[in-house]
């Protein structure tokens, strides 16, 4: 059984490696200078998706100065892939993203239909333009896209197997380090993820704090109870340390998958 799991995270198409600020990361003629004004719809966010190619898991992580984050951002089926929708928000994208790739849309080719059936039904609120996305499919490739109307500072990194994205940023060294962290720790996909959330806070993370976090990690069959496709599923909604309550929460299941090995 294949079961779709939901909750809330981020992301905008660039080469491998790269930062970039927002209005570099569309192919659309330069944005006016005027900025949308930060409002409650768009508060800041940061946001990881990953794969692990050896065990076939793809992973989304996120934190943000908004109340249950894990509710919109962040979405994933086995198989499938792993979709963070955030800034100027359409939870839509989610399900949307999920249903493309089922459909044999690739992640480049997802994005660019996703923003092509956006009605910009509220675009002086809720512009088009300022939506971050990112896609990832069942392996390992990926697509983020940054509107050039997100709140400043907003941008994203592809590195190998991962992409890291936010807006209300104190700058590119938090997508940067995100990166860098996901790369470099060991382990199940679940700390990786766990550890660039950590260094993105590490690194200025949201201007306007913290107050929740989730992560959710998929794969085939590889849950704890038969026909179960999610390895985790892990949500804090409201905490002055939603990261280190992440924290415990991962370990905690690490801890589990060890206790099952033996």
């Amino acid at each position: 059984m294949r079961m779709i799991a939901r909750i809330t995270a981020l992301l905008v198409v660039c080469s491998v490696g790269e930062a970039l600020p927002v209005a570099a990361q569309s192919e659309s003629p330069e944005p006016p200078e005027v900025r949308v004004e930060v409002t409650e719809p768009h508060v800041g966010t940061f946001s990881i998706v990953g794969f692990d190619p050896e065990t076939g898991e793809v992973g989304v992580a996120v934190q943000s100065r908004v109340f249950s984050v894990g509710n919109g951002v962040i979405w994933g089926e086995a198989g499938v892939g792993v979709v963070a929708t955030q800034a100027i928000v359409d939870v839509s994208y989610g399900p949307q993203g999920l249903q493309l790739l089922k459909e044999g849309y690739s992640p480049a080719d997802a994005v660019r239909e996703i923003l092509a059936r956006d009605p910009d039904p509220d675009p002086e609120r809720w512009t088009r333009e300022g939506r971050q996305f990112s896609i990832m499919n069942g392996r390992g490739e990926v697509v983020t896209h940054t509107g050039p109307r997100a709140s400043e500072w907003a941008g994203h990194r592809i590195g190998e197997y991962c992409s890291a994205q936010g807006n209300i940023l104190a700058g590119p060294e938090v997508v940067d380090d995100m990166v860098e962290a996901f790369e470099s720790t060991g382990g199940h996909i679940s700390l990786r993820l766990q550890a660039a959330l950590e260094a993105g806070q590490a690194a200025g993370g949201d201007t306007r704090g913290m107050q929740s976090a989730a992560m959710l990690v998929v794969g085939e069959d590889m849950g704890v109870w038969l026909n179960n496709d999610v390895v985790l599923r892990l949500q804090v909604d409201d905490h002055p340390e939603p990261i280190a309550e992440l924290r415990r929460l991962v370990e905690m299941a690490a801890a589990r998958r060890e206790r099952r090995r033996r």
